[in-house]
């Protein structure tokens, strides 16, 4: 038989706190007690006024706990979330807010970024104090790294571009490239590259590119089979227990194997005990593979397929012959060396006088002077001893741990925490959210992992011992007959 519920108890007073009111059980009490944010109080220290006047300031500690709670449970904006702050106990338990105490209006965040934040890298110390009570935890296993990129939907409507001619950036490494074309000219008889002899620069290449008129600071990505859009992309590197050790955030039209070189960079710097670098096709380039290999780590990377036609043999079928420097194809014919071009890749050309007569000549080139010219990168030996590790059991399994470290990463950041698209705008304020959702993905997880250790701090102490001694003081008072109910 069904019982009608009688909402009269609704208004009846009870005598309780905001703690009661919190489940034990609570994410945030497990964060709360995880953590002590105290640090904040020194990471914006500098940024406040220490002259007191006008009307009392909001605690930089509340202030960031109210952001933490957004990018935490994924809420789409600061309005909204001070909704949530508003009737959620737990919410406010966590910020120090009481019951009827008045939760700060949504725009305080964005004025407080505007006139302290903006330009400091607050947000980032952040991060790296939550990592760093990861790693003195022990929580944090660093001998292997997975790097990957993950683009971030801009707010920007893709209609409103226009077309703008820019300049092409130079590759980091465009200096040790040309060192290393100059010297294997040299080794093969070949003269200097024009322009390089008398040290004259090569004039600029350009390139047509689609500019948001909205989000300037975006660029237009296409990848596959994704539509196109204006969008950011996240390069992250975590490691084998799924904690993001660092990023790096750029326009969605940079190619991840650019934005490489920085992330890598600040990672070994800061963990030198990594071993394993494990990143997928889009990395693997003679550079990447050379500045892993160069820096005594191993590559763990995929098989990438060949970008040669149907029906044509594959680049590996031709055969470099390391002795006598020149390659050997299909028909045993020998492509002896021939030049080095600008982007570092030896040119290797066959004899036309052979090859038209070729009973594979279908199958090899369609040239109209019927010459098949193979090329190979002046750093194709890093590319090689890749492919060495590629085959050994050891760096296969540690790739195809990917898909439980890092691809499980982006996955949490964009269905849990809101990070598959943005509605701020500019690189600095994404590099603000992405910051902020990676801090909270790493207290989140530091939280959980402290209390299946049972290293989690004491339950607000002094608090129980302080409410039994209320109780017995209601109790006396009442007692006494000092106190009467109707």
């Amino acid at each position: 038989m069904y019982m009608k519920k009688n909402r009269i108890n609704q208004r009846q007073i009870k005598f309780l706190c905001l703690e009661d009111l919190v489940p034990d059980n609570h994410i945030l009490r497990d964060i709360d007690r995880a953590i002590d944010f105290s640090f904040i109080y020194e990471e914006v220290k500098g940024l406040y006024s220490e002259i007191e006047w006008g009307k009392p300031g909001i605690d930089p500690v509340s202030l960031f706990k109210i952001v933490f709670i957004q990018y935490l449970f994924g809420i789409r904006s600061m309005r909204q979330t001070i909704k949530e702050i508003e009737v959620n106990m737990a919410y406010r338990w966590f910020i120090g807010y009481d019951i009827g105490e008045t939760i700060p209006h949504f725009s305080t965040f964005g004025k407080n970024y505007a006139r302290r934040f903006k330009d400091t890298d607050v947000f980032k110390r952040i991060f790296t104090q939550i990592l760093a009570e990861a790693i003195r935890c022990g929580f944090v296993d660093a001998s292997a790294g997975f790097i990957d990129g993950s683009q971030i939907k801009a707010s920007a409507n893709k209609k409103k571009a226009t077309n703008e001619i820019v300049e092409k950036q130079a590759k980091q490494y465009q200096q040790q490239l040309d060192e290393e074309i100059a010297k294997d000219r040299e080794a093969h008889g070949k003269k200097a590259l024009k322009n390089d002899d008398d040290n004259t620069p090569n004039p600029p290449e350009t390139k047509n590119i689609k500019k948001s008129t909205t989000d300037p600071e975006s660029g237009l990505f296409h990848k596959g089979e994704h539509e196109k859009c204006f969008a950011y992309v996240a390069n992250t590197a975590c490691d084998r227990h799924n904690f993001i050790l660092d990023f790096e955030v750029g326009a969605g039209n940079i190619h991840d194997s650019r934005m490489f070189d920085g992330l890598y960079g600040k990672l070994i710097r800061q963990f030198p005990e990594i071993q394993v670098i494990a990143v997928d096709a889009g990395y693997k380039t003679p550079w990447i593979m050379k500045q892993i290999i160069d820096s005594n780590r191993i590559p763990a990377v995929p098989y990438k397929r060949p970008m040669t036609k149907s029906g044509f043999f594959k680049k590996h079928e031709y055969v470099y012959d390391e002795y006598n420097d020149c390659i050997l194809c299909p028909a045993n014919q020998v492509l002896p060396y021939s030049t080095t071009n600008r982007e570092g890749y030896q040119e290797f050309k066959s004899n036309p006088d052979y090859c038209k007569d070729c009973k594979f000549l279908n199958q090899c080139t369609q040239s109209k002077a019927q010459q098949k010219v193979v090329t190979r990168h002046v750093w194709e030996s890093y590319m090689e001893l890749a492919e060495d590790y590629r085959h050994t059991p050891m760096y296969r399994e540690i790739y195809q741990m990917r898909s439980q470290t890092i691809e499980r990463v982006f996955a949490d950041a964009k269905e849990r925490h809101g990070m598959r698209y943005t509605q701020l705008r500019g690189l600095q304020k994404v590099k603000m959210q992405v910051t902020l959702t990676f801090a909270c993905m790493n207290f989140k997880k530091l939280a959980t992992w402290k209390r299946r250790k049972g290293l989690l701090a004491p339950i607000f102490p002094g608090y129980l011992k302080e409410k039994s001694q209320i109780i017995c003081s209601w109790f006396q008072f009442i007692t006494k007959g000092t106190l009467r109910f109707a």
